[in-house]
């Protein structure tokens, strides 16, 4: 299940760019660029494939030794290894660690700094960068290169356009397929002035959960994992 926006949600986004310098990245007719700062850096790719590879395996030992004891786990919940395991579970057969994780890996990482928190390198890139000038709630990141925004939710239904990285309004982010024995989901959005479906993993809130880490003697650490209103 997508992490729905909230007030919660917003307030703590609000906080969270306030710190950021005035040369903050604005839309342009709607355009949201990826972005990826850690793609230069060999010893963030590495670490980060050989993590995406120990999720994909379920390799529990290895996850948890790159969690830093320290971790932020939410806003009002406690800090620490033992609240990271209590609240991801991770030896469930269904833990949302095994999905949100390289959900969030999956796109750039980029360096962030809060006042609250030290420089990190966080993924995805979405809340570091959007824009202070749009509203987190109701609205989302197309993520992908170039994805069919179509009439109904269905991959037969008819093209009505063909979108781009951008900023888009979501009016439902989890819709069914219109064909109950196809597990793809769809999120409703308006963009070009017309409303229409674009699957679920093309497009990513601003407050959905956001992985940050640091780099120690000790290689590095997830310092942060958590979603705006946790």
């Amino acid at each position: 299940m997508r992490t729905v926006p909230c007030l919660i949600g917003a307030m703590l986004l609000a906080a969270m760019l306030a710190p950021l310098q005035a040369q903050q990245i604005k839309p342009k007719d709607g355009a949201f660029l990826p972005r990826d700062d850690g793609a230069r850096d060999q010893s963030w790719t590495r670490f980060r494939d050989r993590l995406l590879e120990a999720v994909l395996q379920r390799d529990k030992k290895y996850v948890l030794d790159v969690v830093d004891r320290n971790v932020r786990n939410g806003l009002e919940r406690p800090r620490g290894i033992d609240e990271f395991n209590r609240q991801w579970s991770p030896d469930a057969e269904d833990s949302p660690l095994w999905r949100e994780l390289p959900r969030a890996l999956h796109l750039g990482a980029v360096y962030f700094q809060h006042e609250n928190m030290p420089r990190s390198l966080c993924a995805p890139y979405v809340l570091p960068q959007w824009p202070k000038n749009v509203d987190p709630q109701g609205n989302g990141a197309v993520t992908a290169r170039e994805t069919s925004m179509r009439a109904g939710p269905s991959g037969s239904a008819d093209i009505l356009a063909s979108l781009s990285y951008s900023i888009v309004r979501v009016t439902d982010w989890e819709v069914a397929d219109s064909d109950a024995d196809i597990r793809q989901k769809w999120v409703k959005i308006l963009a070009q002035d017309r409303e229409g479906y674009i699957p679920e993993e093309h497009i990513r809130s601003p407050i959905e959960h956001l992985a940050c880490f640091r780099k120690s003697e000790a290689g590095w650490r997830l310092t942060s994992f958590l979603a705006a209103g946790e």
